[in-house]
């Protein structure tokens, strides 16, 4: 295709794992596209940086990728000839309980349904179609708002999913094992689990450790948005770095603008442009909680007290189901828990390019209040060391991020929320608005590719692919 009397046919405003998959489909089809990030390298929520000690590579944010493991789009570029690899831990994550117990997924379905006594088999008969039929369903879940292709599995997926986490765990599980298990794949929704449509995030995180895993990237998340930017290159792409966007006017003339930013910062930026209801449409998106960051430096592994821990990738702690749903709720009202749900991530375990020989890297996060700067390193490093008695000893040093600074750092991350905006039912589906094509803006050429559009947050690039199919149907005519 030729331009159209622009420098640009297309320019992407970002360049997190959605920008570069809307660079990358327009690519694909000839178009001349230039990516524009403010920071000094590209990546958004997939950096890594030696943030404690050289020689120590922390993820800066997302540092575990089944959705990138399981995205269409991803699984068509074969990344892995411009410098990705995944490794797999030898179990996607597990789940430490008091008094020195834990439990664990299995990349096996049956295996991990063998360790669950009473409720290994309801656990089985809730996943199994969904993990036999992973590709169809993951179709459907990272399409647009559309009639599924698959509409037997995808009704099955919509019943459960409907329910909130705490009504389905009550209704299946008894044992404290299975119902802990679920609730921390659920809680990664950062919603209360009393709330309508968490268990969908049970269901597809929780898939997801049995159909296709859990891995890291070798060398660091950055490795993900390195690929996409070399592949992109590669087809005659253009990135410039340290170019912060305020206004329309710095951005160099062309056919197509595509944000891989939030509602609040395109209202700032192209408001003169957008119709009146649209933009305070886009000036009331609401915003979840946020997320308190820690990265250390290790002398050694964790010394966790089950040795099934020191076997998964990640780890979810919080105790119990009701310890953890009671966390994720005091989030939301405002509060700080003192046993926080806390995500962690060991890939040093895995990978040995994170860190010097025989030492490690750790990462953990908990949920905090929107725009919170309550210190939480004691609250978490309390709840590790819970379940990893002499933790402390072995910390050479560490980073901390509030969620100040992971807005400073991410402007996408407003206050702290790194899904670009609460998940609850009305924004899952309406992201930004209700619309049956939600990623073109209702103003010429202008169009927004991240995580506040279907299908939400999560290192896929679906919400790229998708804009970048709207600006084709739309500006040139591909179907």
């Amino acid at each position: 295709m030729t331009t159209f009397g622009n420098e640009y046919d297309a320019v992407v405003v970002g360049s997190g794992p959605n920008g570069l998959s809307a660079a990358v489909r327009l690519a694909q089809e000839g178009l001349n596209v230039l990516v524009l990030e403010a920071k000094s390298t590209i990546g958004g929520g997939t950096r890594t940086m030696e943030l404690t000690e050289p020689g120590f590579f922390h993820d800066v944010c997302s540092a575990v990728h089944p959705t990138a493991a399981g995205s269409p789009f991803f699984n068509t570029l074969n990344l892995e000839k411009h410098g990705l690899e995944f490794i797999h831990p030898e179990l996607p994550y597990a789940h430490p309980l008091d008094d020195g117990k834990a439990i664990a997924a299995h990349r096996s379905l049956e295996k991990t349904m063998e360790h669950l006594g009473e409720d290994g088999k309801p656990y089985h008969r809730l996943f199994q179609e969904f993990v036999d039929h992973w590709d169809y369903l993951s179709e459907d879940i990272f399409g647009t708002l559309r009639i599924p292709g698959h509409p037997l599995l995808m009704a099955r997926f919509g019943w459960y999913g409907l329910f909130s986490a705490k009504l389905l765990i009550n209704s299946l599980f008894r044992r404290p094992e299975a119902r802990a298990l679920f609730a921390g794949c659920a809680a990664h929704s950062i919603i209360p689990l009393n709330k309508a449509f968490t268990a969908s995030f049970g269901l597809l995180i929780g898939g997801s450790a049995h159909a296709v895993g859990w891995p890291v990237a070798k060398g660091g998340s950055a490795s993900i948005t390195n690929a996409l930017g070399n592949l992109f290159k590669t087809m005659g792409g253009n990135i410039e770095t340290d170019h912060e966007i305020k206004t329309l006017a710095d951005i160099p003339p062309s056919k197509i603008v595509l944000f891989d930013l939030t509602p609040h910062q395109i209202a700032k930026i192209a408001g003169e442009k957008l119709p009146r209801k649209y933009k305070e449409a886009l000036q009331n998106y609401k915003y979840g909680p946020g997320a308190f960051k820690i990265d250390w430096a290790l002398s050694e592994p964790v010394p966790w007290q089950n040795e099934v821990c020191k076997k998964a990738g990640s780890l979810h702690l919080g105790g119990t189901f009701e310890e953890i749903a009671e966390s994720e709720e005091a989030a939301w009202k405002g509060e700080h828990h003192e046993k926080p749900y806390v995500l962690v991530s060991q890939p040093s375990i895995f990978d040995e390019t994170r860190a010097p020989k025989g030492k490690h890297v750790l990462w953990a996060y908990c949920h905090v209040p929107n725009g919170s700067e309550k210190d939480m390193t004691e609250i978490i490093e309390n709840q590790i060391e819970r379940f990893a008695p002499g933790f402390r000893d072995t910390i050479i040093s560490k980073s901390i991020m509030n969620t100040i600074d992971m807005q400073n750092y991410n402007a996408n991350y407003i206050g702290g929320d790194i899904n670009g905006g609460a998940q609850f039912a009305r924004q899952l589906f309406g992201r930004p608005v209700f619309k049956w094509d939600p990623y073109k803006i209702p103003a010429e050429g202008l169009y927004i590719c991240s995580s506040s559009t279907p299908p939400g947050g999560g290192v896929h690039g679906m919400s790229g692919y998708h804009a970048a199919q709207s600006v084709l149907k739309h500006e040139f005519g591909v179907s």
